[in-house]
């Protein structure tokens, strides 16, 4: 089985955690870490800006990323949320077969 860690940003901590819980409900991740207090660095509409944000980190199974990303994009504030699928190549193999069976 293939396994995936999405990586998000959001707003605010309690806007990461909404969604990680939702998507944990929904059984789309068996995990999701908050992690509080980013600066995000970025280019938008012709500017550099910075800002605060939360990054959410989910464990999944690859054949659920699509969902996953379509709960994601529907619960976020941002029109253009960032939602990444980062694939893990190995680990420890009991807590991958924990994801494969707390998920889908």
């Amino acid at each position: 089985m293939d396994y995936r860690l999405l990586y998000v940003t959001a707003e605010t901590a309690a806007e990461a955690k909404a969604i990680g819980r939702a998507l944990v409900e929904a059984r789309l991740a068996a995990c999701a870490n908050v992690l509080d207090g980013m600066t995000p660095i970025f280019r938008w509409n012709g500017e550099v800006r910075e800002g605060s944000e939360a990054v959410l980190i989910a464990k999944t199974r690859s054949d659920l990323v699509p969902a996953a990303t379509r709960l994601i994009v529907e619960a976020h504030s941002y029109d253009l949320p960032c939602v990444v699928a980062l694939p893990i190549e190995a680990g420890h193999q009991p807590f991958l077969d924990w994801i494969g069976s707390e998920t889908g």
